[in-house]
């Protein structure tokens, strides 16, 4: 782009042309032989550290982040989970075989967030030292030819060369430029295009330059600064995911309007810590769901979908401590002990009153169903009654919030339950609850037990259904409805964000600053007066601006030299020079 000499190289623009990629090929040895185990280290060093690996790693990243946005994760949505084992009964182990329904803790996710994290070491770290060491480094000497730069121009004035250059460099210093003159060299100082060693070196830098003095001119560090700042962001982002993989936790619970619960391990549907926290790490608080309510759209084209969730709640953030209600609603979660409480699902649980042959009540209370995909919360759920007598009793019902009679078929056509009504089948036996492993609680093992009812029985709230044989009786009562909890306590949160917004306002530097160099200068002319050359070139002008700016600065200058000429006339004792300033000649690509 331009034909600037300069005795030294542009120390940062090395360190940045290193990065650009690898070393084609493969390792070499120092010594001319078969690569050694040192080589071939030093060499994947440089392959893993080259911007090119870090490229790929970083879209490997946002590649394999693609199946825990999309499937459920054992992380928020444990029932989700369950439900897709259910609906996808052979591409779900499958899945799971290779951790897709928990991403981010999956080996092969935690080498590639390695490997990139040190990459980004391996290019960032340098980087720093080598631009903190050129931070004070002066832009390079002015070129002889400044009309073989991309923007020159030129023109005449009466004042001394001497003089001439005092006022641009005042010029150019007020716009921010770093300078450097002929004095910033010291003596002995080749020029462009001289040598620089031997006897051909001998000479002072006033011997090997063209009469006349230079000035050189550079801005738009700030451009490098914001590159190195969005790296170094980028690593601050790894390093906060890190300290939350590390300190954080993640725990479900699934409480019905009226429960409580306690955040305690024991007291917790699931519980994922991190690599360094144990169970005695949680908060001490407590939490009571109040009251859950749904609201859908009940007319148009967006009939039954959800407008509002609203969970009303009461919590102590201690044992002892003051009792404090509060409202959980999407993406407005609840702040306790450092940790955030989630809203993130709601559903139905029926209650039913069971009594076994005896008489006696031994389940009276309400059963979460969960959800299907058939939409409208149709949901589907078991009931177990390990404590009935003589024989043990379970149950699976489907609960339909709106029930319509679709050719024999209950079906759900809104998700309030305007017209609630619950569809069983019973069972008595052995529920292989007290040996093997153990159950959940959404699915009911019937292998050692009997069915009672050939058909599904429907009951509305207030039925009720005699089991045959006098095994007992089980009334729908009612229902409540329940909410989805996620408790989360990630320290690596506000670093992240931090950081976020460090790799945004240095991306803006990148693409607003521009570097750009400005070179002038003032040689004796040959009748006697000085002529004034001005050269410029924009490192990086992909988005123009830099030709209006140039035009400006060299028609400030001339100014500023008209000005000092004028100055030099009005003063007592002087004479003015017979020589009057030139037009600007302008040349440019």
């Amino acid at each position: 782009m331009t034909d600037v000499r300069a005795p030294e190289a542009d120390a940062f623009d090395a360190a940045a042309a290193g990065r650009d990629g690898p070393a084609p090929g493969g390792p070499a040895s120092a010594s001319g032989g078969a690569p050694g185990l040192a080589d071939w280290l030093r060499w994947a060093w440089r392959q893993l550290t080259s911007m090119r690996i870090a490229l790929v790693l970083l879209f490997l990243l946002a590649l394999a982040s693609v199946p825990g946005s999309i499937l459920p994760q054992e992380g928020n949505n444990p029932a989700g989970v369950t439900q897709y084992f259910e609906s996808h009964k052979t591409l779900a182990p499958l899945l799971n075989h290779v951790g897709l329904f928990n991403v981010f803790a999956a080996p092969w996710f935690a080498a590639i967030y390695l490997l990139l994290f040190a990459s980004l070491v391996g290019c960032v770290v340098p980087r720093t030292f080598r631009l903190a060491g050129s931070a004070r480094t002066l832009p390079p000497r002015a070129p002889r030819n400044l009309a073989r730069l991309p923007r020159s121009a030129g023109y005449r004035t009466a004042l001394a060369p001497g003089q001439a250059a005092e006022v641009a460099a005042g010029v150019l210093s007020g716009h921010g430029f770093r300078l450097r003159r002929p004095a910033d060299d010291g003596p002995g100082t080749a020029s462009p295009g001289t040598a620089s060693s031997g006897t051909a070196s001998s000479g002072t830098a006033s011997q090997a330059e063209p009469s006349g003095q230079w000035i050189s001119a550079e801005k738009g560090y700030l451009r490098e600064i914001g590159n190195l700042l969005f790296h170094l962001a980028l690593l601050g982002v790894l390093v906060s995911i890190a300290l939350g993989g590390l300190f954080g936790y993640k725990a479900d619970r699934l409480l019905i309007q009226g429960q409580s619960f306690a955040d305690t391990q024991s007291d917790l549907d699931e519980f994922y810590p991190g690599r360094l926290v144990t169970a005695a790490d949680l908060g001490p608080f407590t939490i009571t769901l109040n009251q859950f309510d749904a609201s859908y759209i009940t007319s148009g084209a967006q009939q039954g979908q959800p407008s509002a969730f609203d969970a009303r709640v009461s919590y102590t953030a201690s044992p002892g401590g003051p009792v404090r209600t509060a409202r959980i609603e999407v993406n407005r979660p609840l702040s306790v002990d450092g940790a955030k409480v989630y809203l993130i699902g709601h559903g139905y649980a029926p209650e039913f009153k069971v009594t076994d042959a005896s008489g006696h009540v031994v389940y009276n209370g309400p059963q979460p169903f969960i959800s299907g995909p058939s939409g409208n919360f149709l949901s589907e759920g078991v009931l177990k009654v390990p404590g009935a007598d003589p024989e043990q009793l379970g149950f699976t019902g489907v609960f339909v919030p709106t029930a319509v009679d679709v050719g024999g078929t209950l079906e759900s056509v809104f998700p309030a339950a305007d017209n609630p009504v619950v569809s069983l089948i019973a069972y008595e036996g052995n529920l292989g609850m007290n040996s093997g492993a153990a159950q959940s609680v959404y699915t009911i093992d019937t292998s050692g037990m009997r069915r009672l009812t050939a058909q599904p029985q429907v009951l509305r709230v207030g039925q009720s259904l005699k089991l045959p044989d006098g095994e007992g009786t089980i009334t729908f009562t009612g229902y409540r409805q329940w909410a989805s909890l996620t408790i989360t306590h990630d320290p690596g949160q506000l670093p992240a964000l931090i950081c976020g917004m460090a790799a945004l306002g240095g991306l803006l530097l990148s693409f607003v600053v521009r570097r750009r160099r400005v070179f002038v200068r003032v040689r004796p002319g040959p009748d006697g007066g000085t002529t004034v050359q001005v050269g410029g070139l924009a490192r990086t002008d992909a988005s123009g601006g830099f030709e209006e700016e140039f035009a400006s600065l060299a028609a400030e200058l001339r100014s500023a030299h008209q000005a000092a000429q004028d100055q030099s006339v009005a003063e007592p004792g002087l004479t003015a020079p017979s020589q009057q300033q030139g037009p600007i000649e302008q040349q440019g690509e």
